[in-house]
């Protein structure tokens, strides 16, 4: 029973370690650069200092058929208690964040500044404004872990805009256990929910 056991160990061991090289030789770049240009992957973006040493980085984009004009009010209203993130609602509820994400424009978010905070659930994490530039960039700062969330814009003309969205995380030294558990999960969760997301602003700023 236990040469059983322990050959059911080792081999679950095994076939996780084999799943997260294989992720990491045939995937992570893909999950870890959605929609992104190589260029844009390799550009220093506003707010790349704030984590200066990251564990993961994650920059994603897509083409926006609108101007910056209209794309920037999506972006300044994010957050719990104001227009969500244009994700899947269901699940960012079920991990208790309390995000509604609005189908319109809302005039009372409109106004954001430096050091304002953009709540992401009731209990949740909590990102300060480090700067932003109106139609062309916004920085968020994690008040409690060091986290770095930038969101920036560039006309590409025609009307049409570059969405760039950039996550720095730094987990000092993290186990084997935290690594796997960022390659398993954190990284292609993120990425499913931040694709929804930049084609939810997508769509709206679209819709005009």
């Amino acid at each position: 029973m236990r040469k059983t056991n322990f050959g059911l160990i080792a081999g679950g061991l095994a076939a996780a370690l084999a799943g997260a090289v294989a992720y990491v030789v045939l995937l992570r770049d893909k999950v870890l650069t959605w929609g992104a240009t190589a260029d844009e992957v390799s550009r220093s973006l506003p707010g790349d200092e704030l984590i200066p040493d990251p564990d993961i980085t994650a920059t994603r984009a897509i083409e926006i058929e609108a101007p910056p004009n209209r794309v920037w009010p999506w972006l300044v209203q994010i957050g719990s208690g104001r227009a969500g993130l244009y994700s899947y609602d269901w699940i960012e509820n079920l991990l208790g964040y309390d995000l509604h994400s609005s189908s319109r424009i809302l005039p009372e978010f409109q106004n954001l500044g430096v050091g304002d905070v953009v709540p992401l659930g009731p209990h949740g994490p909590r990102l300060r404004v480090e700067s932003l530039r109106p139609g062309e960039s916004l920085v968020l700062r994690g008040e409690d872990e060091p986290w770095s969330w930038t969101f920036a814009l560039t006309d590409v003309g025609d009307g049409h805009t570059r969405l760039v969205s950039r996550n720095r995380f730094a987990t000092g030294e993290p186990s084997a256990k935290t690594r796997l558990r960022n390659l398993a999960v954190i990284e292609p969760e993120s990425l499913v929910m931040e694709r929804k997301m930049l084609r939810g602003i997508k769509e709206r700023a679209e819709r005009g």
